[in-house]
């Protein structure tokens, strides 16, 4: 299980592989200069409910894994999330799509 870690006081847990995704897209829209929301469902443990943050070029955003190996990349996948992030209801975690297509993998730091 990974971390997000958004102006080192929101965190969130979120399995590797779908924090790869999220990386990727985010980063994407952050190098085109686009921000957007990114909301997430906190968990019961904490008193549930949702956090959406700002995220834009200046944010403080980290993606701590805990595997070492880069998970194989789903493109129906980031297209699906790219797709919320270019929503106005901005960025959220949806669940992963078959893939269409062999699955490939990128050269994206871990």
């Amino acid at each position: 299980m990974g971390r997000f870690i958004y102006e080192g006081t929101n965190k969130i847990e979120i399995e590797d592989r779908a924090l790869t995704h999220l990386q990727l897209v985010m980063t994407a829209k952050l190098r085109r200069a686009e921000p957007f929301g990114f909301t997430w469902r906190e968990d019961p443990s904490i008193g549930g409910g949702r956090t959406t943050v700002w995220v834009h070029a200046g944010s403080a955003l980290v993606f701590k894994y805990s595997g070492s190996r880069q998970p194989a990349i789903n493109r129906d996948w980031i297209d699906a999330l790219a797709f919320t992030a270019n929503a106005p209801s901005g960025l959220y975690l949806v669940p992963e799509p078959p893939a269409r297509g062999a699955a490939e993998r990128l050269d994206v730091p871990t």
